[in-house]
């Protein structure tokens, strides 16, 4: 019974993203950001309870990236989709359908994230969670003379790019990760955690309109670039194995063996 309870944490997650996109279509900001908090924190804890249980399963690593694509790749573009539907001109009213740009890119996020080795202890590129929740934040704290001001589509279309790109980008983030509880070492994550509570305890959910950005200029100037070394080889670019001699044709005209193929390599399910 206790293995299903991780995988029933995850399906809590994706259900959460369901309803935050429903809302989001709706136009109904505020309960979007809380259905995307809520997700995170299933999020959360469907791995911490993996870990405390003992417990993991292959379809869970599958599923936790399915959900993570729901809750933080289509809710929030759901979301970004409807700020723009509400501020175009009539006549750019098709520009609006730009945002869900936003559930591809998390999702070659995921994808890269489960592969990529260099994340194990910190990030490359800007944690779907992170983007979703400034989404959501942003709808939620917009003074209405910004949504009313002229060209304010110009300015969601560049959000939705620059995310786009940080989504899927090589620029290393740290991770609220603690390898010890000690103070020595965890200095940016303690201070960054203690100035994020006072900023959510002030501005409520829109203060992850602040907490996001500031997450991405510390990150630049703290987090350490990962080794080149344990990246993950491209498909396409990485060069092929030398192909062995094909061994010699007997005076007879007969068929050589084919030769073995090589085994597939392993498939990393790590989640983000």
């Amino acid at each position: 019974m206790k293995k299903h309870i991780p995988n029933a944490l995850t399906c809590c997650n994706l259900l959460c993203g369901c309803c935050a996109t429903y809302v989001a279509f709706r136009g109904n900001y505020p309960a979007a950001a809380l259905w995307i908090v809520l997700g995170a924190g299933f999020d959360f804890f469907d791995g911490f309870a993996a870990r405390l249980l003992g417990v993991s399963s292959a379809i869970g690593k599958e599923l936790d990236s399915l959900a993570d694509d729901i809750t933080f790749g289509f809710a929030p573009a759901a979301v970004a989709f409807s700020l723009l539907r509400d501020v175009l001109p009539h006549s750019f009213a098709p520009l609006a359908y730009v945002a869900f740009l936003i559930a591809a890119f998390s999702a070659l996020r995921l994808a890269k994230f489960n592969l990529d080795e260099r994340q194990s202890l910190g990030f490359i590129g800007l944690p779907t969670p992170a983007n979703a929740l400034f989404w959501s934040s942003l709808a939620v704290s917009a003074p209405e003379w910004l949504l009313n001001a002229p060209f304010v589509w110009a300015f969601i279309v560049v959000l939705i790019g620059l995310s786009c790109w940080l989504l899927v980008s090589e620029v290393p983030m740290f991770a609220l990760k603690f390898k010890t509880y000690g103070f020595e070492g965890n200095e940016v994550r303690y201070g960054f955690i203690a100035v994020s509570a006072l900023l959510l305890l002030l501005l409520g959910v829109g203060g992850f309109t602040v907490v996001i950005p500031a997450y991405i200029l510390v990150s630049l100037f703290t987090a350490k670039p990962a080794a080149t070394g344990s990246q993950m080889p491209h498909p396409v670019l990485s060069p092929m194995p030398p192909v062995p001699p094909a061994p010699p044709v007997s005076s007879s005209n007969e068929a050589s063996a084919e030769a073995p193929s090589a085994a597939s390599p392993s498939v990393n399910n790590r989640t983000e």
